[in-house]
């Protein structure tokens, strides 16, 4: 179906798009015929960082910043679904248009800016969801906050959205918000992660059970900068790593009429270098700490070569702009006929 509809949203400013596809899940979900839409995924489950997932293959953050729409998100086969990025004030985001597509490369560019309705909107529309999955939030600071307060930013969101979260993403990568990916300086990483694990070990205790947080890190690092994060990350306990967030890098879509946009890089150009990523970060940790694998994920092959690479879940998005919702069973299928998860 999505493939019969695909050329129709493309008619469409990208962001238009993308809002009208939520909606759509949300009106299939009501009306029960989300399985016409996609086929329900095989069973397919794995533990990681002690939660039981359905399946390895998850939404990345971005698509539902606000949780409003999780039913009709979870009805698609997701294992798990993450929201936000949230900050603790609602913002409206970078100017429009910006959202690009780069259709000959199967690729996005964003510029959205953490654009969302605030922790406290997030808070009630998960509250109000009937969905009891998997649920990642994932935490950033507002723009206008500078770096020497951002862990002011996320310890607030880190301590409404801990009660309602399976796990919670620390998001310092985005390179849409000015100056967050300097947070990945290694002696800022360290007290900034600290700081985090402090709070978490604190919301442990008060709400009798322990959640795990992960940090979202940035394709276009340095092998020395990959070095720092992976010592702090182990010296902390932190429990999990997403690689990686969208690049800033042009090099494989420079011939697009889009390349020159401001705004992070998504889908097929991104999986090369973001996967990367990943499997140094693997070499890095060993098996000490569970990594989430994102970054140009378009079929079940990709999928299954992130695991390969050293992941033990997946995410997608910008995958589901170019394929639709039957890249998830797809992705699960795959993963699952190669017998490669842990």
């Amino acid at each position: 179906m999505y493939d019969l509809i695909r050329p129709l949203l493309f008619m469409l400013d990208a962001e238009t798009a993308h809002g009208l596809t939520l909606y759509a899940s949300d009106v299939a979900q009501r009306s029960g015929i989300s399985g016409w839409i996609a086929k329900p995924p095989a069973d397919l489950p794995v533990r990681v960082f002690g939660i039981d997932f359905p399946n390895p293959v998850g939404l990345a953050a971005g698509l539902d910043k606000n949780g409003e729409h999780l039913d009709g998100l979870a009805a698609l086969g997701f294992g798990f679904v993450e929201i936000g990025t949230v900050t603790p004030r609602p913002q409206a985001g970078n100017d429009k248009p910006r959202m690009f597509r780069l259709p000959a490369h199967e690729a996005v560019i964003n510029r959205l800016g953490f654009n969302n309705g605030g922790i406290d909107a997030l808070v009630r529309n998960v509250e109000k969801a009937a969905f009891r999955g998997v649920l990642g939030i994932n935490i950033g600071k507002n723009r206008d906050t500078p770096n020497e307060r951002a862990i002011d930013d996320y310890l607030l969101c880190l301590e409404r959205a801990y009660p309602l979260a399976s796990y919670v993403t620390v998001n310092i990568s985005s390179p849409n918000t000015q100056g967050l990916r300097d947070l990945q300086e290694e002696e800022t990483l360290r007290r900034f992660v600290g700081a985090l694990r402090e709070a978490q070990e604190r919301l442990a205790g008060q709400h009798g059970k322990r959640k795990p947080m992960l940090l979202k890190i940035a394709p276009d690092l340095s092998e020395a900068e990959l070095d720092g994060i992976a010592e702090v990350l182990l010296a902390s306990g932190i429990d999990g790593v997403i690689c990686t967030n969208t690049t800033i890098d042009r090099p494989d879509v420079a011939s697009d009429p889009n390349a020159h946009q401001a705004g992070g890089l998504s889908g097929r150009p991104l999986f090369e270098k973001s996967t990367a990523v990943l499997r140094g970060m693997r070499a890095r940790v060993g098996d000490k700490l569970p990594i989430v694998g994102v970054g140009g994920i378009l079929d079940g092959d990709t999928a299954a070569e992130k695991i390969e690479a050293g992941a033990s879940l997946v995410q997608v998005y910008t995958g589901l702009v170019y394929r639709g919702p039957k890249l998830i069973a797809e992705a699960v299928a795959e993963i699952r006929r190669r017998g490669i998860l842990a």
